[in-house]
């Protein structure tokens, strides 16, 4: 799996992330699981014509020590289909700057 992780995390750290991800993304079914949904512009022509499996996100998992930002494109619906993949670079760089503001806003030192 490819994903960007961010380690280290105090336990004031985890809670901050925790709050951020709670106010800026939706809780998933597993606790400690978050979804960051793709905006509808930045999908990619397969998952625009596949609307039945959208809508499209990024897994979150917040950890004890750790938060994990998947580069898996899913699908809330359907776990196999050809739109279900790996983020482009537009896509990519939503994720990352959404990671950017998690680390600026917040101020995390890990």
């Amino acid at each position: 799996m490819r994903y960007l992780m961010i380690d280290d995390l105090s336990r004031e750290e985890r809670v901050v992330v925790e709050n951020f991800l709670r106010r800026n993304a939706t809780p998933g079914p597993i606790d400690n699981l978050f979804w960051l949904r793709v905006p509808d512009e930045l999908l990619e022509a397969i998952q625009r014509e596949h609307q039945g499996c959208g809508p499209f996100f990024f897994g979150i998992e917040l950890q004890d020590e750790s938060v994990a930002f998947e580069l898996l494109v899913r699908s809330q619906t359907t776990l196999h289909c050809q739109c279900i993949a790996y983020a482009s670079a537009a896509q990519r760089a939503f994720m990352l700057a959404f990671v950017d503001r998690l680390t600026t806003e917040e101020r995390l030192r890990a």
